[in-house]
């Protein structure tokens, strides 16, 4: 199974790498970084990534991946991205997603009518795609598989091989991983501090603008 992961400046690496730990044990799989060109990419947290193949090289593949964070506005609003995934994602087998790399498909017109999530202060833009937003950590809806934020992306990743692999695999991956979180503080707005949601959603207001805006007017 070819696997095509979506790397852009900006993004949240653990949208990614946490997602690859998972999908790079599959047995027999071939997973791909890929960018629009094969120059080392940063993170929005500075971490630095390289691709290893391009949009050109990869005109189709079984699965694709795409990762959120800050830079999946300009991504989004970039037409080159948008038309390679929109182009991969049209006759792969599976098309996923972790956090707001769910708007990046919708842009892409991947998520018409599918139920699908994102990072929780993002969801009420999913209708702006033509998803159906949908409160669960990961959601399928058929061949679509998307999560919830940033550290969901290793729960679709689980899910993916679960769909992909079949159980025993997916077991046997999370145990190989000690994947086997007890949350030390809640991490989302269903059990956190009220105070504190309302504190978050303040200062992700200009990012939800900026989404807000790009999903009704962006280019891609």
């Amino acid at each position: 199974m070819r696997i095509a992961m979506l790397l852009f400046e900006k993004l949240t690496q653990l949208d990614l790498t946490g997602p690859h730990e998972v999908l790079a044990r599959i047995p027999g799989a071939e997973v791909l970084i890929v960018a629009k060109t094969l120059q080392p990419v940063l993170s929005e947290t500075k971490l630095v990534l390289t691709p290893t193949a391009t949009f050109a090289d990869v005109p189709t593949t079984d699965l694709v991946f795409v990762p959120g964070g800050y830079g999946q506005i300009a991504a989004t609003n970039d037409a080159e991205t948008v038309a390679w995934v929109a182009q991969v994602g049209a006759k792969a087998r599976w098309v996923t997603a972790a956090c707001t790399g769910s708007l990046l498909l919708g842009k892409a017109g991947l998520l018409n009518g599918y139920r699908a999530a994102t990072h929780w202060a993002y969801m009420d833009l999913l209708p702006l795609v033509g998803a159906i937003p949908t409160e669960q950590r990961v959601v399928v809806d058929r061949n679509r598989i998307t999560s919830g934020g940033v550290t969901a992306g290793i729960d679709a990743a689980l899910q993916i091989v679960l769909e992909t692999a079949g159980r025993a695999v997916a077991e046997a991956i999370a145990l190989n991983l000690e994947y086997d979180p007890t949350p030390a503080f809640p991490g989302h707005p269903r059990s956190a501090d009220v105070a504190l949601v309302e504190g978050i959603r303040e200062n992700l207001k200009t990012r939800h603008a900026e989404r807000r805006a790009q999903l009704l007017t962006g280019s891609g």
